[in-house]
């Protein structure tokens, strides 16, 4: 064993990686972060993958969960001064209909409203009535995200928040976001289009339309998006994790690319450093940092290390969701939707079309079989961001919703391939079929097209097992203090120094660095008693949550 060089060690240079380790280097700690690919951001990176000078976003887009976290509300400046900038769009989402019709959100809820009367007077309420909701939730309840589970400091802000808003508001708070988008459309909305409004944003994630649980992200994502409408990374999503590496070397860090990391050693009942592929050895005196999937920490980088019986079962067990694919067009021209008005100028058009066509879509996924009409996200990258194209082009970003990891079949019955090596161009071909029903004429639009397959996410991260775009599921049972396994759900792992980070923990997957924000300020100010007590915190702030609730209960009994 070498002599350990560095106090902390990152592996992976993701974001969330990346804002641990520049918040140790903050603090003066010396930190070294390991990336295995030529470049950092794992699934928050650019390119130009079709022709020269169009600058694709590759994987994750919408940065507005950066935009809204700490990270940014602290550094906001600094990572300005290392070239990250924003462009908002007040156009942010849109779904089409195959009758040439459309629901469009505006950064304008008066705008928005109008439309949803001028379609249906009952959606224009229920979306009003939920609005309200969305913003109790966001006084009261949101602050939860952005602590770490369990902990005391979660447990009394949702027994204030009980206390606050009274046992009517939170129960129904917490049966929305109990419900499925399914559920949720059906309480609020009354036409089939509104209902596929909430719904498309649950398959954003693995939730399809009828799995519990689902309707929290859309809950949130339909309100939010409205208020502070969609924002891009100028010049390309690598904006984001580059100007991280910047600030993280003005305070002294290093990051090293092209160094895959083989093996997490330890030294007794803690870890010590890595082990490069290279066979280089480098040793961490105070913590190494995962920024990686269960699978790949547990499973590739400390196979051999004495676990837990019952720790390695979580292991195994840990879920993965659907696949995904990313088809990147660069156009001529902008597309020219069939449901015409501004189409053209949204961050965002959902293709899906229906809540029905939705789960069938999830459960083919879910079955082995490619969906014969899979749910398009399409993203008019340079609609937001002029800077992306040269001259009249366009670059156009399509989000693959969802998709079987191995293929069994195809729901259509028309593609014979069984890997993702030989069904990718056909599927896509299937994409672009789709994509024509709704904006005739974007074929003749195409100069290039990159295709990258499930198969092809994995290879480029290895955290994106089977091209699951998420880092594991997000059902409940994986949620919350479940994320990534019950009991290690505050990036503290059961070795010594050992932590972990990224999509695989709370919050999950997504732009929001909470969790390498997190992690970093455990890791700072370690607190073994407070981490013991931290269960009886919750119970106890669940008490409290109960004693509140009977209050309310006895008072209104009185009246």
């Amino acid at each position: 064993m070498t002599d350990a060089r560095y106090d902390a060690v990152v592996v992976g240079a993701g974001h969330n990686g990346l804002v641990c380790a520049l918040y140790l280097a903050r603090a003066g700690w010396k930190v070294l972060v390991l990336e295995r690919n030529e470049r950092v951001g794992g699934a928050v990176m650019s390119g130009e993958v079709t022709r020269p000078g169009f600058v694709h976003d590759l994987y994750a887009m919408n940065q507005n969960l950066f935009l809204g976290s700490p990270v940014y509300a602290e550094l906001g400046e600094d990572l300005e001064r290392h070239g990250l900038r924003y462009k908002t769009s007040p156009k942010p989402y849109s779904n089409v209909f195959p009758d040439g019709t459309s629901l469009r959100v505006y950064k304008d809820q008066d705008r928005t409203l109008k439309l949803l009367r001028e379609h249906d007077a009952e959606d224009a309420a229920g979306f009003e009535r939920l609005y309200e909701k969305y913003r109790a939730f966001g006084d009261s309840f949101l602050p939860v995200y952005g602590t770490p589970l369990p902990s005391a400091e979660a447990a009394w802000s949702l027994a204030r928040a009980v206390r606050s808003r009274g046992i009517d508001e939170f129960t129904d708070l917490a049966q929305i976001v109990a419900s499925s988008t399914r559920e949720l459309g059906d309480e609020y909305f009354h036409t089939p289009e509104a209902k596929a409004l909430v719904a498309t944003w649950g398959m954003h994630l693995d939730f399809g339309p009828d799995v519990s649980g689902g309707a929290m992200f859309p809950f949130l994502e339909v309100f939010a998006d409205m208020e502070f409408g969609m924002s891009v990374a100028e010049g390309g999503a690598s904006r984001m994790p580059e100007a991280l590496v910047g600030l993280l070397e003005e305070y002294g860090g290093e990051v090293r690319t092209s160094s895959e990391v083989a093996r997490v050693l330890t030294d007794g009942d803690r870890v010590a450093g890595v082990e490069l592929a290279s066979g280089e050895r480098i040793g961490a005196r105070r913590a190494v940092v995962a920024n990686l999937a269960p699978s790949a920490l547990f499973g590739q980088l400390l196979p051999d290390r004495a676990l837990p019986a019952r720790f390695r079962r979580r292991v195994r067990s840990y879920e993965h969701g659907p696949g995904t694919m990313m088809v990147h067009l660069a156009l001529r021209g902008r597309p020219r939707w069939k449901a015409g008005e501004d189409l053209d100028e949204f961050a965002y058009v959902h293709v899906a079309p229906y809540v029905e066509d939705l789960a069938q879509t999830y459960t083919d996924s879910l079955n082995g079989y490619l969906p014969s009409s899979p749910m398009l996200v399409v993203g008019q990258t340079s609609v937001v961001d002029p800077s992306r194209t040269p001259g009249d082009g366009e670059v156009l970003w399509v989000q693959v919703r969802t998709l079987p990891p191995e293929i069994r079949g195809d729901a259509k019955g028309e593609i014979e391939a069984r890997d993702w090596e030989e069904a990718r161009q056909p599927y896509a071909d299937r994409v672009m079929e789709k994509l024509e029903e709704y904006a005739p004429g974007i074929g003749d639009l195409v100069m290039d097209r990159t295709v990258f397959s499930p198969q092809d996410l994995q290879q480029h991260n290895p955290n994106l097992v089977g091209g699951d775009s998420l880092g594991g599921s997000h059902h409940l049972r994986q949620n919350f203090v479940f994320r990534p396994f019950p009991g290690w759900s505050n990036y503290k792992m059961p070795v010594g120094n050992l932590y972990m980070v990224g999509a695989a923990t709370w919050p999950g997957a997504g732009t929001n660095a909470t969790s390498g924000y997190l992690a970093a300020k455990k890791i700072l100010r370690p607190h073994p008693i407070r981490d013991r007590l931290a269960w009886g915190g919750a119970i106890l702030g669940a008490g409290a949550a109960a004693a509140a609730t009977a209050r309310s209960l006895g008072k209104r009994r009185k009246s």
